[in-house]
């Protein structure tokens, strides 16, 4: 049984024709059901998350301003959505929804939250289309229970995950590992544990390469009882917002790769979707759903 985190109020927050993809948050459910990966009851609806989840990681000023949405007007003009108390309700929901699928990877090995991967929050800001950070609330969430005691982050989004590697700069207990386009947004970068950083136009063979070799070798290296994984699909060669050359096919393959690795290591693994900006609506869909595709044959 997979364990997927979802609530209606993924896709309602931002105004229709907006360029943030909303959308695929409520055709991606429907197409995993179609396609007999996902059941009814592989969904879980999250609730709000407890304000001490949110404080453990962000400033607690920043987080009380972002709540009662006094934010100014540059801080959300860098946000790049419209602020709204819909808006942060379903940041809330997005950290929950990964928070338990954080506890459902015990059991099932995998889960999943249908949104999420907002890389690009920092501990007192938010910055393209993320406030709360919700990989890096599930990691210290582990880390504070000692459910886990060294995690490894994966993100594979084309945007390098800025945000993720400023949180945990100072913390030996999470390894950051970004892959991603060196020209792309952010244009100031952080300092990830481990920054691959590719030239505009790479395609399936050389990301492959560079995903075949470090995601085992940083697994043995660092021991981690716990991986997140950012499952962007924003590496494809139709992206929007991308300039890598990925195909379908190559991301695809890179989900394969990651998600075999860790059921090799026997490591649970809590996969948030990322980004994705293809033109056609369909091309995101297909895209992810190939990541549960691979998950749902490797964890049956």
């Amino acid at each position: 049984m997979l364990s997927i985190a979802y609530h209606p109020i993924y896709r309602h927050p931002v105004p229709e024709g907006h360029k943030f993809p909303m959308l695929k948050y409520e055709l991606l459910p429907q197409q995993l059901i179609l396609e007999g990966i996902a059941e009814e009851a592989d969904f879980f609806k999250p609730e709000i998350a407890d304000l001490k989840s949110i404080y453990a990681v962000h400033n607690r000023e920043y987080v009380d301003r972002l709540l009662n949405l006094t934010l100014d007007e540059k801080e959300i003009r860098k946000i790049g959505f419209p602020l709204s108390a819909a808006l942060v309700e379903r940041e809330l929901r997005i950290a929950q929804g990964t928070i338990t699928g954080c506890e459902n990877a015990f059991d099932s090995g995998i889960a999943f939250n249908i949104a999420g991967g907002t890389h690009h929050a920092f501990t007192n800001r938010g910055e393209g289309f993320c406030m709360l950070n919700d990989q890096a609330i599930g990691a210290t969430y582990l880390l504070e229970r000692k459910l886990a005691s060294k995690i490894l982050i994966i993100d594979l989004d084309v945007h390098q995950g800025n945000g993720t590697a400023e949180i945990f700069q100072n913390n030996n207990n999470v390894f950051t590992f970004s892959v991603h386009g060196q020209t792309n947004y952010p244009f100031k970068k952080e300092v990830s544990d481990l920054d691959i950083g590719l030239p505009t136009g790479t395609s399936d063979h050389e990301y492959l390469k560079i995903i075949n070799k470090f995601v085992p070798k940083i697994i043995n290296q660092e021991k981690p009882d716990f991986i997140f994984y950012l499952s962007g699909v924003d590496i494809l060669d139709s992206d929007k917002l991308g300039n890598l050359n990925c195909t379908l096919e190559g991301c695809k393959k890179r989900d394969e790769i990651v998600f075999s690795n860790c059921e090799k290591f026997q490591i649970p693994v809590q996969c948030s979707m990322g980004g994705g900006y293809s033109a056609e609506i369909k091309t995101i869909i297909n895209a992810h759903t190939n990541t549960y595709r691979i998950g749902a044959d490797l964890y049956s």
